[in-house]
């Protein structure tokens, strides 16, 4: 038997994006609701494959393409009238589908030291600037004249090696209002920095079964439950107690591994906030180029990850940025 030829780029998006699931979205999202002229399926491959790669760039043109693609005339205003909300929103589940599917497909294997977790995902975002005349839809943040813009949040997958996620935001929403943590944490290592940093936020990812690393903020100075290493035995009980930069100042130049103490506040809840606290894995690793040391907390266990490995996967952030 002759070998099987590999898969054309036609071949992946028609698997990728099915006829059945195209016209079955086509209806949830409202695009069609009777098909008659426009055909879901043609009018996606269209847009997607003459406008999304400009070799159409006006809707008379592709009108025109619709028609040769079909085999059908149709009517100016069936044309023109289709271009509506429910076929952004159409084209919005198609483009959340793809990175869904995209996600799926076999990426980069978790070193053996993390092969218990399922996945490092990295969170982070930027500002696309639009148009000015856009400013009262998408105001921007800060701006002297009229501006527009939208933050775009994105979730990066190790494992797959690209998009996990992809969302719009008002340029003025906090970087926290763009990362929703749920059961999909579970087994994952979170990476954030500060913009992300709260420690409600934290509290949700460990209730999930999930992991995370950060820095600290330079304001927060937590108090010690225990040293875990980078003292003797001896006298690390004299630290139980005190805040963490007190330990830092008596070990220059050594790599501490900690548990603290940090007290925040619960969502707010029919108009009460509880106070709470959690205790959290505390890394202070010296860097001789800086001179100082960089601190992280997270939740991950010193039996998977020591103190320098932390410090290493933190450092997969840049990559990213």
């Amino acid at each position: 038997m002759s070998p099987r030829p590999p898969p054309t780029l036609e071949d992946s998006l028609r698997e990728m994006f099915p006829e059945e699931w195209l016209r079955q979205t086509a209806k949830e999202t409202g695009l069609i609701k009777r098909e008659r002229k426009i055909d879901p399926v043609i009018i996606f491959w269209v847009l997607t494959l003459s406008f999304g790669v400009r070799l159409q760039r006006t809707l008379s043109s592709l009108k025109r393409e619709y028609e040769t693609e079909s085999h059908k005339t149709i009517s100016d205003s069936s044309w023109y009238y289709r271009f509506t909300p429910e076929l952004v929103e159409f084209l919005h589940q198609c483009v959340i589908h793809g990175i869904e599917e995209l996600a799926k497909e076999p990426g980069r294997k978790l070193s053996k030291k993390l092969e218990n977790f399922q996945d490092i995902v990295i969170q982070d975002s930027t500002i696309v600037r639009l148009h000015s005349s856009l400013s009262d839809k998408f105001p921007a943040a800060r701006a002297r004249t009229v501006a527009a813009g939208v933050k775009v949040g994105v979730m990066v997958s190790a494992v797959a090696n690209g998009p996990k996620t992809v969302a719009l935001y008002s340029e003025k929403s906090a970087e926290i209002k763009t990362l929703k943590i749920g059961p999909w944490i579970k087994d994952r290592i979170l990476l954030v920095d500060l913009g992300f940093y709260k420690t409600q936020m934290f509290a949700r990812v460990e209730e999930n079964g999930g992991y995370f690393v950060s820095r600290i903020k330079k304001n927060m100075d937590p108090v010690v439950v225990s040293i875990e290493e980078g003292m003797p035995k001896t006298k690390c009980k004299d630290f139980i107690g005190k805040p963490i930069s007190e330990c830092i100042k008596q070990l220059s130049g050594k790599d501490i591994d900690a548990v603290v103490k940090i007290a925040f506040k619960r969502r707010e809840y029919k108009g009460k906030q509880k106070q709470d606290e959690m205790n959290v894995r505390l890394v202070a690793v010296y860097n001789d180029e800086d001179e100082k040391h960089h601190i992280y907390i997270t939740n991950i266990q010193k039996e998977i990850l020591n103190a320098k490995d932390i410090a290493n996967l933190y450092g997969a952030r840049w990559d990213i940025e």
